[in-house]
């Protein structure tokens, strides 16, 4: 197998121009777009919308980020749409703390709920998981997380982010059914993007989260987009940006313990510009809580989940 490729790019603000520019070096830097869909291919470009939080939180994937992709796309003439699964609210909401709506409407790109969940057999275990058909009827599959902490899991840069394709309150029975460790939860993590299989990670480091992430923490300008097919390898450049070693990052841990992608930083090849002279040495961590949700807990969330989605607003589509 050949050594995986990581882009790295310099954009310390969302200014259009900037972002767009970005994305194509790096696409140019990974072999170019056709490398990863095809003309007519109907492709998901799969945003963190986690819960209805404005920009300035930095709690979602930026919507520059996610229109300059949908446009590239479309000018390749393959068929974009956008869907997120929230933890809190419903796309609808997401997107409009995001005062995004306009901008997707006038691209002619939809913005879906990733809802009407197929049972799934995932993983050596086949356990039958629900995941959105909606996501399942993409030709292929972008990857597009926010960088940012997380109070369970210590920091989330590439692999969790297809966790939302998981319809709704699902998610959080998976916490109480695979939340005993963090290995297991990683682990259970990794089976559902393997599952997947997105084509391409392409992860919004432009401002990043610290702190009590993955809702409540802090925005922290980082200025970097980072990129690549293999998600482990992106993981562990992104380790390196806020200084951190690689085996303090559960989910790379858990990767090597099953051999899933490449946690070594001497095969990764590392391409674009020069992060050396601007790694964050003063990332702030969160104070880490337990990932197993309790049972009340779990149908607490479904309870509000399911007041938020029968109210009579739009929630499925733009």
């Amino acid at each position: 197998m050949a050594n995986p490729i990581v882009t790295i790019t310099r954009c310390t603000d969302y200014d259009r121009d900037k972002v767009s520019k970005s994305l194509r070096r790096h696409f140019e830097l990974l072999g170019g777009l056709d490398k990863f869909v095809s003309y007519g291919d109907k492709v998901l470009i799969k945003p963190n919308f986690i819960a209805p939080k404005s920009r300035r939180c930095a709690t979602q994937t930026d919507p520059a980020m996610v229109i300059e992709t949908a446009r590239l796309l479309k000018d390749f003439g393959a068929k974009p749409f956008v869907g997120d699964s929230p933890a809190w609210g419903n796309v609808a909401g997401c997107l409009k703390a995001l005062k995004a709506e306009e901008e997707f409407k006038k691209l002619g790109v939809s913005v879906k709920q990733l809802n009407r969940g197929r049972k799934c057999l995932i993983g050596d275990g086949q356990i039958k998981v629900g995941v959105s058909s909606v996501a399942l009827e993409a030709d292929k599959i972008i990857n597009m997380p926010k960088f940012k902490t997380h109070q369970q899991l210590v920091a989330t840069f590439a692999v969790k982010n297809m966790f939302g394709c998981v319809c709704g309150k699902e998610k959080a029975w998976w916490h109480l059914a695979k939340g005993k460790t963090m290995s297991d939860f990683c682990r259970f993590l990794i089976d559902v993007y393997k599952y997947l299989n997105p084509v391409l990670t392409i992860i919004d480091g432009v401002v990043a989260m610290e702190g009590p992430g993955p809702i409540s923490g802090n925005a922290r300008p980082l200025g970097f987009i980072i990129a690549g097919a293999e998600p482990v390898s992106c993981e562990m450049v992104c380790a390196r940006l806020i200084d951190a070693a690689p085996e303090d990052i559960p989910m790379i841990s858990a990767a090597r313990e099953i051999g899933f992608g490449c946690s070594d930083e001497n095969k990764i090849e590392v391409l674009g510009d020069d992060y050396k002279e601007h790694i964050c040495k003063d990332f702030q961590w969160p104070k880490l809580i337990p990932i197993r949700f309790s049972l009340m807990h779990v149908l607490t969330s479904i309870t509000k989940q399911i007041l938020i989605l029968v109210k009579p607003a739009k929630s499925g589509q733009h």
